[in-house]
C-alpha cells in the first residue's frame, strides 16, 4: 500500500472514492470532504445491502453524514442501526448509573428529560454525568471492541444552542509534522469513561468505577477500505502507555487542540428530525451549551461497535 502523507494525497484518494464508491447516492458536500447531506433517501425502511454498502463507503469519505427530515421511531432507529452492524453499544457508560427510559441500554438518552418528559434540575445526577459531553471525545473508545458509526436521531431542539460540533481527526493527522506522526506512529492510550466524567468533578460509587476501568487504543488508527489514517482521540484518554503521566496528558491536550482547529470542524445546528450518523475513527465531537435549565432537548443516540 502507498505510504499517504500529505493532504494532497489524501483528497485525491478521497476523491476517488467519492466517484467509485457510491454512485446511488445524492450527496451535497458540506466541506471539502468533511461532512455531507444525504438527499432523497429514507431510512425509515431497510434498504438494499448495497445502498448500506455505500452509506459506509459514504463515511469513509465524508466522515459525517445528515440525513434531513427522518421521523424514526426508536424500533426504526435500531433497525438501521442493526443493517450498519448486528454488534450494537449497550455497555455505556450512563447504564452504570441509570436504566434506558426506552427499555433498550442500545438506545441512549441525550437529553436533559427524566422519566416524565419534565426537565431534569441542576443537582440531578444524570444531568451532571452528561455534561462531559460538551468536551471533544469518542464514543465508547472506553471499551473493547470499540464503538465504530454513532448515530443521533433528533426528537426536540432548543430554540438557541445545543449545535454538536465534529472535528476532523483524519485531516488533523496529516497536517501532523512527520516527526509527530513518528513519535506517535506506535503509542497507545488508556480511554476510560470514568477519567472524562471525574474531570468535571463527578463522583461514581465504587461498584459504578468497577465496571469502568477502561481499555488500550491506539493513537493512530488506519481505514482498511481506504488506507487513510486519523489521529484516535477522546476527551476519555487518560494516560499514554510507556510515557510519564504528565507528558502524556500533555500530549494528548496538545492533539486535542491540534484537532480541533477552525479549518477541522463542522458544527451542525440541529432541526427536528434530523438524523446523523458519523465515523467515530475520523472523528471527535462535543455538544454545545444551551440553556438545559429551562429548554427540553432530546436525541437518541445508537452506537455500532467494532467487529474484530
Amino acid at each position: 500500500m502507498i505510504m499517504l502523507t500529505t493532504l494532497v494525497d489524501i483528497k485525491s484518494t478521497l476523491f476517488r472514492f467519492f466517484k467509485e464508491k457510491i454512485p446511488n447516492l445524492n450527496v451535497r458536500m458540506k466541506a471539502c470532504y468533511f461532512g455531507a447531506e444525504v438527499l432523497d433517501l429514507s431510512l425509515s425502511r431497510p434498504l438494499e445491502e448495497g445502498l448500506v454498502a455505500e452509506i459506509k463507503n459514504a463515511l469513509d469519505i465524508f466522515g459525517v453524514l445528515v440525513f434531513k427530515d427522518q421521523k424514526l421511531s426508536n424500533i426504526e432507529q435500531l433497525g438501521f442501526a442493526g443493517q450498519l452492524s448486528d454488534c450494537l453499544h449497550r455497555k455505556t457508560g450512563v447504564s452504570t448509573i441509570t436504566a434506558s427510559r426506552y427499555g433498550d441500554e442500545a438506545l441512549t438518552d441525550v437529553s436533559n428529560l427524566d422519566l416524565n418528559g419534565k426537565v431534569l434540575p441542576a443537582d440531578d445526577r444524570r444531568r451532571q454525568y452528561g455534561l462531559s459531553n460538551r468536551l471533544w471525545h469518542t464514543d465508547a473508545s472506553f471499551q473493547d471492541p470499540p464503538g465504530r458509526y454513532s448515530m443521533l436521531s433528533a426528537k426536540t431542539v432548543p430554540k438557541d444552542g445545543g449545535e454538536t460540533e465534529f472535528a476532523n481527526t483524519r485531516d488533523a493527522y496529516y497536517l501532523l509534522t512527520k516527526r509527530m506522526k513518528d513519535r506517535i506512529s506506535d503509542l497507545k492510550a488508556h480511554h476510560s469513561i470514568a477519567y472524562s466524567r471525574e474531570i468535571l468533578g463527578f463522583e461514581f460509587s465504587s461498584g459504578e468505577a468497577d465496571q469502568l476501568k477502561g481499555v488500550h487504543q491506539p493513537l493512530v488508527r488506519e481505514n482498511a477500505r481506504t488506507g487513510l489514517r486519523s489521529l484516535y482521540l477522546a476527551s476519555h484518554c487518560s494516560s499514554i502507555v510507556g510515557i510519564p503521566f504528565p507528558d502524556g496528558r500533555i500530549l494528548i491536550r496538545d492533539l486535542i487542540d491540534h484537532s480541533t482547529q477552525e479549518s477541522l470542524i463542522y458544527r451542525h445546528a440541529w432541526q427536528r428530525d434530523d438524523f446523523v450518523i458519523w465515523d467515530n475513527f475520523a472523528t471527535m465531537h462535543r455538544g454545545l451549551a444551551y440553556d438545559d435549565l429551562v429548554s427540553p432537548r432530546e436525541l437518541v443516540r445508537i452506537t455500532t461497535l467494532e467487529s474484530h
